[in-house]
């Protein structure tokens, strides 16, 4: 049994949702000890249990220590079976960290997945739904897995809410390697400004703004606007808003930037903060944001032959998704860059194929 300690670089929930895949994966018992042990709240909260539980569900684990608050876990898993299954996580905790930690299992289940996880949708410090459907979607269909992913209805804090589901059919045999280097130049710059039980001018604000901002620079740009009142059945419990761009680059990839309405902050503050945030990413030229880099990680690791990657900047979350790759899996992995600079990242797979 493999030990792993949760407070190494990063030390937080990602930790447990890239350790717990990898683990359930390759059949390989795991105990990770000092659970989140850099944050404030050490220990697991309810939306790392609902990841632990989930992928316990998806591999007939024995699972020891999943108890709120606590800082230790072992993790005995079973065989993968897919199967029906519905998580709440019963606040407005993540639903895409639940996915970012169920989607690798699900790819290497022998058999189709259905999951409902209900909570938020769209998170201050998670990927929100929109990104997950728009920007690493795309990236794992190229790799030969092509999950559905669909929002029911919107989440925001405090209520939570939000329904989302994911159906999936288990990759053909291997993952398919990746290689996005190339940026090329930005065709487009598309996105998505949101909001639920707020007027209609918030959004509007919002997009004008975004429009506003980059038609300056010559920039096509096409947003859609989604304004969800309770009549409608996608609209969110609580009040909230928020806003998705994304740069369509020449080399066929997407760069995005995200941010979420808080309360107080004008609409047109949070817009020019999404704007800015991918001008940065833009001037840099690397065709993987920073966010997106940490989620491919463990695809990369798991493909079968060499991927590699150009991210405008490699964060600590990367990093240590890239150490936790190489103490599970055995894997290499090249850094050409460093942390908070635009960075190369190079991974010969394992080659995993799946059991049928």
């Amino acid at each position: 049994m493999k030990v792993i300690y949760g407070d190494i670089l990063e030390g937080g929930g990602q930790i447990l949702r890239f350790t717990l895949p990898i683990a359930a994966i390759v059949g390989s018992p795991i105990k990770i000890v000092r659970i989140r042990a850099k944050r404030p709240n050490p220990g697991l909260r309810r939306q790392h249990m609902i990841s632990v539980e989930s992928i316990a569900k998806l591999s007939n684990a024995k699972v020891e220590g999943l108890e709120l608050g606590s800082q230790e876990l072992t993790f005995i898993p079973g065989s993968l079976k897919g199967g029906r299954y519905t998580f709440d996580i019963g606040t407005a905790g993540s639903t895409t960290l639940v996915l970012q930690a169920l989607l690798p299992v699900m790819a290497f289940t022998n058999g189709n997945v259905d999951v409902t996880v209900i909570g938020g949708t769209n998170n201050p410090m998670a990927p929100p739904i929109d990104y997950v459907e728009r920007i690493l979607l795309p990236v794992l269909v190229s790799m030969g897995f092509n999950p559905r992913i669909e929002l029911i209805r919107r989440g925001f804090y405090p209520s939570g809410g939000g329904i989302v589901k994911a159906t999936s059919t288990p990759i053909e045999d291997v993952l398919k390697p990746i290689r996005i280097l190339e940026f090329g130049y930005v065709k487009r710059i598309s996105g998505i400004v949101y909001s639920s039980r707020l007027p209609p001018h918030i959004v509007d604000r919002m997009a004008s703004t975004v429009e506003k901002l980059l038609s300056k620079k010559g920039y096509d740009i096409v947003l859609e606007r989604e304004v969800l009142q309770p009549s409608n059945p996608r609209c969110a419990i609580s009040p909230g808003c928020g806003i998705l761009l994304y740069a369509e680059l020449s080399s066929g990839f997407r760069i995005a930037s995200d941010r979420l309405g808080v309360k107080g902050k004008p609409a047109e503050d949070v817009a020019e903060e999404a704007v800015r945030d991918l001008e940065s990413q833009i001037e840099v030229a690397y065709p993987v944001d920073k966010h997106l880099a940490d989620q491919l990680i463990i695809w990369m690791a798991l493909a079968d032959g060499e991927s590699s990657i150009a991210t405008c900047e490699l964060t600590l979350h990367t990093l240590t998704c890239i150490e936790l790759a190489k103490q599970l899996l055995g894997v290499e992995f090249e850094v050409d860059g460093g942390e908070g600079k635009p960075s190369k990242i190079t991974c010969r797979g394992l080659g995993l194929k799946i059991v049928r």
